[in-house]
């Protein structure tokens, strides 16, 4: 029988709309499979977030968002000089760049308003040093997000609660999408370039005071540009993904501001976030709880400059170096035990950078077990070429174990002499079950930028911090990070 041209399109289009042949009426409707779900759950997070007053936080949730800008602006001062953000900096110099957002920890540097929040994106998330939100999703929130928060901030003459309702904000929509999209992380996608989008989309949607129309075009908007590939982990590009996710932010809410759209269904939509970049969903997350859960209170900090998943290995390392107090050329061999996806994740046995040696278990606990430490200097190309480090990540080995959570970790030693050390660490340092203290916090932010700035300069921008909801124009705070 001779198919018409007719009989042929009607096919395709029942192959792509599920194998069910389609009338003419209702094939107009399903046109590539994006139908209407009639769900609701980005525009209801739209209007939620538009909706959002300071007064409506509660402590918990304003307290933290200090903590984040504190611990993000050290890590970006830390991170300001470091090779990669000098590449992109030189970068921008040749193409151009209409000076009018300040670049962090560069005295007399500003670029335009979508250039400053990826150099400033970039040099935040550099030593792998950023906050790290671990409630379902592994994200970076605080270095997709202020980026875009201080430029916009600084630009609008924003006040200090504008921030922190902004930056509340973010993490409502980064964590929820993230939640919603399960086994994202799984699919290969870095989520700091990819939910950090939604974030600082949401995030700087609310700075501008966006309605919820606009918020949910905004989130539509950076959902279509989100990108960032984990194979790109112990290179350049990683943290560029956090600054491209500023940028994405801060470009979609400035296009929504003026009418430009998107899809209302954006996350739960049959082609939309969840679906294209998950291969399961729980959409309910979109929108569970919302009001009465504020996602920022389980944000968690990093006492140590690697990958997140490390911290527990890198504790149970600490300890169980002080327990044996035996040099490293004394030992025989290390067993470590750690949650799958920690192998996963980092499996770099033999880094060849100091940015590649953020992701690899053996030479987080070599230097964790020599040094007694996991700091910037733990993670340097000099130190992942170390003789020392290198012998004894020979003698290292990682071993899963399905029990375990993602915080918890066990390591022991045996010397050559026959002696055993053990030790197990039930949650890391600095997660929520274990979490970093306030004075933690500062400690860590004058040791991150102190070489930047000074350390009186360190110590009034703690201050300046701390009272980040009576300043009137959070421009003042970001002009004092250089």
């Amino acid at each position: 029988m001779e198919l018409s041209r007719r009989d042929v399109l009607g096919s395709s289009l029942a192959l792509l709309v599920g194998g069910v042949a389609a009338t003419p009426a209702n094939a107009q409707e399903n046109t590539y499979g994006a139908a209407p779900t009639g769900l609701g759950l980005t525009s209801e997070l739209g209007r939620f977030l538009s909706g959002i007053r300071y007064e409506d936080l509660p402590p918990a949730a304003v307290h933290e968002a200090k903590r984040a800008v504190l611990d993000w602006i050290g890590c970006a001062l830390a991170g300001s000089s470091h090779s990669t953000v000098n590449v992109l900096l030189a970068t921008f110099g040749d193409l151009g760049s209409v000076p009018v957002a300040t670049v962090l920890g560069r005295r007399g540097r500003r670029l335009s308003l979508l250039d400053a929040p990826v150099a400033n994106g970039q040099m935040g998330h550099v030593l792998d040093f950023d906050d790290t939100h671990l409630g379902g999703v592994i994200l970076h929130t605080s270095t997709a997000t202020l980026p875009a928060l201080f430029a916009l901030g600084e630009w609008r003459k924003s006040s200090g609660r504008d921030v922190i309702v902004a930056l509340t904000a973010a993490f409502e929509a980064g964590i929820r999408a993230g939640q919603a999209a399960s086994s994202h992380h799984l699919g290969g996608w870095h989520l700091t370039g990819t939910l950090g989008t939604v974030a600082a989309a949401a995030g700087a949607a609310r700075l501008l005071r966006l309605d919820a129309q606009q918020i949910t075009f905004a989130l539509g908007i950076a959902c279509t540009q989100a990108a960032g590939m984990q194979q790109n982990r112990g290179s350049d590009c990683k943290s560029l993904h956090a600054g491209k996710s500023a940028y994405h932010g801060v470009l979609a809410s400035m296009l929504a501001s003026r009418g430009f759209n998107s899809s209302p269904e954006i996350l739960e939509g049959s082609l939309g976030f969840t679906r294209i970049f998950s291969a399961t969903q729980q959409n309910s997350a979109i929108t569970a709880g919302l009001g009465r859960t504020w996602m920022i209170t389980g944000n968690g900090y990093k006492p140590y400059a690697c990958g997140v998943v490390l911290h527990p290995l890198i504790d149970a390392m600490i300890d169980v170096s002080r327990k044996a107090r035996q040099p490293a050329t004394d030992i025989g061999r290390v067993e470590v035990r750690v949650h799958p996806d920690v192998i996963r994740i980092t499996g770099i046995d033999t880094p060849s950078s100091g940015l590649m040696s953020k992701f690899s278990a053996n030479h987080a606990a070599a230097v964790a077990y020599i040094d007694q430490a996991a700091g910037v200097a733990q993670f340097t190309n000099e130190r992942s070429a170390d003789a020392a480090v290198q012998a004894l990540r020979k003698l290292i080995q990682v071993t899963p174990d399905q029990s375990f959570r993602l915080d918890q970790a066990a390591a022991m030693v045996r010397t050559r002499a026959g002696a055993t050390y053990e030790t197990q660490i039930a949650h890391a340092t600095g997660t929520v079950a274990n979490p970093m203290s306030d004075q933690a916090l500062r400690d860590k932010f004058l040791l991150n930028a102190t070489p930047a700035i000074g350390a009186d300069q360190a110590r009034r921008l703690i201050d300046t911090i701390e009272r980040l909801d009576t300043l009137s124009d959070v421009g003042d705070l970001v002009r004092a990070c250089v």
